[in-house]
């Protein structure tokens, strides 16, 4: 045991971060990631329960017209994370532990350059710096239907998402923008967490799930956004979040050849071949902390305190699969969500998309995808700030996976009505992110 936690502290040192092995064999490192096993070490620490990865985005983004100016900018963000079964390494049962951090280098493109509400660009961050935005470790319980996490948490890792949204550049596709603008200094979502405990039920059947978190109201030190803070001050406030989801499984049936009497497979295994997806869920959220109302007094003079909470929906189908390919075909999502309207810029967002993986001969593992969003400015927004009505973005990107480690995706976006600020004329942006596995 000595030796296993020697490993643990060691990789943890090395690397400052973690990710798991739950699977039976291996990855093939050597043709997965451009770095390899790095001579063995890496399926070494597979077998003893580490996960290691490491990952980063170049992102080259240009406004051809409108936005604040026109011009081009370079922002990169990688990524190292470890996750630990702690069941292997320490004889905790059902146990596992996770770190993971990033780091942003390059412009601030949305803020120089065009302006939208929230942003861009899913990597853009407020300041360059490094930092850990997860850093817990989880129990399972009950064949783990049930587990228990604590620590560092980003809630976007597992709540208000949509596998199918993923493909997108713009930050919508996270977490909704309705979301990520809220509360004092923003939810504890990407590229922050927060001190948080996260409980999740899964049925037997895992067609629905019950999830929840409780975090601390402000992530970080706003005051200091360089690096990691966990604090707790008085007047923060908690922040709460509940989703309730409908995952129904499908069962697909067995191969020909199987049903003929030959090389037998489960449906599972089956089902492992092609893509699917059939997710529907329904979110609430809501600070403790109250908010200053931007208009409205009380007897004493002072800003009305506002509760600052919201819900959401989503839903992604697989709308087509291709008869020879079933890893290939067409799929959606739709997504929306409200936000306090008495103190939020959007009241309202929402969006809708489609993906299409594989769909060019030849090219069966590139994806393509378009996608619109809408932001509703709430009234109080508007009598403040003389505003639009609204901003509309949408984005076309296509995924060609030149190798297993290495991925381009140009992109075409389109902001109608930026920041809803009239003074802001509609952008037109291209460019392209190259993602590479280490």
């Amino acid at each position: 045991m000595g030796n296993r936690l020697t490993k643990v502290l060691f990789v943890l040192f090395v690397l400052g971060n973690a990710t798991s092995a739950n699977a039976e064999e291996a990855p093939d490192w050597n043709a997965e990631t451009l770095s390899g096993d790095w001579g063995g070490a890496r399926s070494s620490l597979y077998d003893n329960g580490i996960t290691v990865e490491l990952t980063h985005k170049s992102d080259v983004l240009a406004v051809a017209s409108g936005g604040i100016k026109h011009g081009s900018a370079w922002m990169g963000n990688t990524e190292a994370s470890i996750q630990m079964d702690l069941e292997k390494l320490l004889g905790w049962g059902a146990t596992t532990a996770y770190i993971h951090s990033h780091s942003q280098l390059g412009s601030k493109f949305n803020r120089d350059y065009v302006g939208s509400f929230i942003g861009v660009d899913n990597i853009e961050n407020g300041v360059n710096t490094f930092q850990f935005d997860h850093a817990w470790v989880q129990k399972n319980f009950s064949d783990d239907s049930l587990s228990v996490l604590a620590g560092l948490y980003a809630i976007d890792s597992e709540f208000y998402v949509t596998d199918t949204s993923g493909l997108f550049i713009q930050p919508p596709y996270g977490p909704g923008n309705e979301l990520s603008q809220s509360g004092q200094f923003g939810p504890p979502i990407f590229p922050l967490g927060a001190l948080a405990i996260r409980v999740k039920y899964t049925s037997p059947s895992q067609n629905f799930y019950l999830q929840g978190a409780l975090t601390d109201g402000v992530p970080s030190d706003p005051n200091n956004p360089r690096g990691t803070h966990i604090q707790l001050n008085r007047g923060e406030g908690a922040f709460s979040i509940v989703e309730f989801g409908y995952t129904p499984q499908r069962i697909e049936p067995l191969s020909e050849s199987a049903q003929l009497g030959g090389s037998v497979k489960t449906p599972s295994e089956e089902q492992g071949k092609s893509e699917f997806f059939n997710k529907t869920a329904i979110g609430f959220w809501r600070y403790s902390a109250r908010i200053d109302d931007p208009i409205d007094l009380d007897a004493l003079g002072n800003p009305v305190r506002r509760l600052s909470v919201g819900i959401y929906f989503l839903a992604e189908r697989t709308l087509m699969a291709e008869k020879d390919h079933p890893s290939q075909g067409l799929a959606g999502f739709v997504r929306f969500g409200t936000a306090s309207r008495a103190i939020h810029q959007a009241d309202w967002t929402g969006s809708l998309g489609l993906r299409y993986h594989g769909l060019f001969s030849g090219r069966g593992n590139d994806i393509a995808g378009i996608a619109i969003t809408v932001n509703h400015a709430s009234d109080k927004y508007r009598q403040l700030n003389n505003a639009d009505i609204s901003q509309t973005s949408m984005e076309a990107t296509y995924r060609a996976q030149l190798n297993p480690w290495l991925a381009l995706l140009p992109t075409l976006q389109y902001f109608h009505n930026p920041n809803m600020d009239p003074a802001l004329k509609n952008a037109w942006i291209a460019g392209a992110r190259a993602e590479i596995g280490f």
